[in-house]
């Protein structure tokens, strides 16, 4: 591995961590469908204009199509789809965090199942220890008094993310990330068109500046920056591994709001940013796992 590719885990994390700052930032100009709808309608077009001009290659089978646009509708459609209605019906930003901070250990279980991959004692330890860090970074932020269907929303959203990235590494890992990027992100927007039109059928949204910041962020930064990095390293290394990377997320999430929202920060939530960084080296693997 070169030495810029050592450094995509620390990358990914920073970049992936956004997702809530830009969800703060965009819906409350726009509904949570209407806005993904957007966002994925327009890394669609920029990734077609990518593709027809550096003639990169299209999957060979309508097989692996399929596997794209069943991966991207988990990925993108299912976990973003459900962590933003959480948010847009009442959901805590630190109560959506600690339950989806429960995905490295689901998606540990399933690839072990699935995969068959060995996931050792001390592996095991770190990913309990990464609850309890996760536990204390977002415990003030934490509440049960929420709409009934944010938290069904929320655990769509977790199952979408932990299946989702494994039938990627499975099915869709050797599909160019291209031309891949136009087909999982235009199923997506295919697939949220007759949701909006359903549940949001005003179709409005607010144009402010706010606004445009945050679905060009979530464009750019989140659908094409963070999920290429995901989808790279998910290629490179054992599922496990790569999950435990999403317990950095919230650690990260609540410094970057504490500098942009002057949100709370105090000495047990560095205490459990501490925690969560012994665990996700105690849960990454010691050797690379064969490929897939």
């Amino acid at each position: 591995m070169t030495r810029a590719a050592a450094a995509f885990p620390a990358l990914f994390v920073l970049l992936w961590s956004t997702g809530f700052i830009a969800a703060k930032f965009g819906l409350p100009y726009a509904p949570p469908l209407t806005f993904l709808l957007i966002r994925f309608a327009l890394v669609a077009a920029l990734m077609t204009t990518v593709v027809a001009v550096v003639r990169a290659p299209w999957p060979s089978s309508r097989r692996e199509v399929m596997h794209c646009v069943l991966a991207a509708w988990l990925v993108h459609g299912v976990y973003l789809g459900g962590v933003f209605v959480a948010l847009s019906r009442g959901m805590a930003a630190g109560t959506a965090a600690m339950l989806v901070g429960l995905q490295p250990l689901l998606t540990v279980f399933l690839a072990r199942a699935w995969f068959g991959e060995r996931v050792v004692a001390r592996q095991w330890a770190g990913l309990a220890l990464g609850l309890v860090g996760l536990w204390l970074v977002v415990r003030h932020r934490f509440s049960l008094d929420a709409d009934p269907w944010a938290f069904v929303a929320t655990g769509c959203a977790l199952l979408g993310i932990s299946v989702g990235t494994l039938w990627q590494k499975r099915h869709a890992a050797h599909v160019d990330m291209r031309s891949g990027a136009v087909i999982q992100f235009a199923a997506c927007a295919a697939l949220y068109l007759p949701l909006v039109l359903v549940f949001e059928r005003d179709l409005h949204v607010n144009w402010t500046p706010q606004f445009a910041f945050a679905i060009g962020w979530s464009v750019v930064v989140l659908s094409l920056g963070a999920i290429s990095l995901l989808y790279w390293l998910l290629r490179h290394g054992a599922a496990a591994g790569v999950a435990s990377l999403f317990y950095l997320v919230p650690p990260v999430t609540a410094v970057m709001a504490y500098f942009l929202f002057d949100e709370r920060l105090d000495a047990v939530q560095i205490a459990g940013m501490a925690i969560i960084v012994v665990a996700v080296a105690m849960a990454r693997p010691t050797a690379p796992a064969p490929r897939t």
